[in-house]
């Protein structure tokens, strides 16, 4: 596990209830830098998510370089997680990224499976994108 993904379990596993989990998640979600209109676009678009997620994955200097939002609260804190983990690595780090936090925190087991399937298409498509870069 990386240092992002130990210091996010050391995060959300501070907090006792999951609504405390949950405020955090959003507010973490809250401080995602302002996405571009421009870049709101189809190919951006997360599908198998219930609500509108967009991502922007571009490679510059070797590194996969992300960002990311979404129309409700608690997408975009599970976006602003991913982004913690992934942004800013290499393909290969990217994809030999193990994901232990999901479980280490109990965020798997406490999502909708509506928010845990479009968890997964997130993550496929971070990966995708680090795959074709290969």
């Amino acid at each position: 596990m990386n240092t992002q993904q130990q210091e996010l379990v050391k995060r959300l596993n501070y907090f006792e209830n999951w609504k405390d989990k949950y405020r955090y998640i959003i507010d973490l979600g809250k401080q995602l830098p302002a996405f571009p209109e421009a870049l709101k676009t189809e190919e951006n678009r997360i599908h198998g998510c219930q609500s509108q997620v967009w991502i922007n994955i571009q490679t510059q200097d070797g590194l996969m370089k992300m960002q990311a939002t979404s129309d409700a609260a608690i997408v975009a804190g599970l976006i602003a997680i991913l982004l913690k983990v992934y942004n800013n690595l290499s393909p290969h780090e990217i994809l030999n990224t193990p994901l232990d936090f999901l479980a280490e925190t109990g965020l798997l087991q406490h999502l909708s499976p509506n928010r845990s399937t479009g968890l997964y298409h997130m993550i496929k498509r971070i990966q995708s994108a680090a795959q074709a870069q290969i």
